[in-house]
């Protein structure tokens, strides 16, 4: 059996802090690649947005995710020295450590191996609308 590597890349302009189902994206790739059985790595070029798994059916999940940030991470914290780029900078610095640049999901039958509820989603933890580039790469054994 060959190793077979592809790898791709997702650009987008965020709206600001929320997130971004990535999913359909990814799964695309996943199909060009012809990779039917592998991994799928995702990884997001900046330090104020992060990769996330997360319910994919009500979004009041992420709404809810977005309150605890906002109660517990909280903009020009008088704590933060950090702000080079504005009150946010730091708070979206943490956010995104917290939550992750990378994932790894398998690639099963050709498609990402989510569960039924689960969607990929870019998490931007800036205020402003910022441009975001999500590397995939792909690893596995074609048919």
């Amino acid at each position: 059996m060959n190793s077979n590597y592809y790898q791709d890349s997702i650009q987008l302009k965020t709206q600001g802090r929320g997130t971004h189902n990535l999913s359909r994206e990814i799964n695309r790739i996943v199909q060009q690649s012809g990779i039917k059985t592998g991994l799928c790595q995702c990884f997001v070029q900046h330090t104020s947005a992060s990769l996330i798994i997360c319910e994919n059916a009500d979004p009041d999940v992420r709404l809810d995710l977005e309150s605890w940030m906002q109660k517990n991470i909280i903009d020009n914290d008088p704590m933060f020295r950090h702000r080079s780029e504005g009150p946010d900078d730091m708070s979206a610095h943490i956010r995104s450590i917290i939550t992750s640049i990378d994932l790894t999901v398998p690639v099963v039958d050709g498609q990402l191996g989510l569960g039924i509820w689960q969607g990929i989603y870019l998490y931007e933890h800036r205020a402003h609308s910022h441009y975001r580039k999500v590397i995939v790469t792909l690893h596995g054994q074609k048919d």
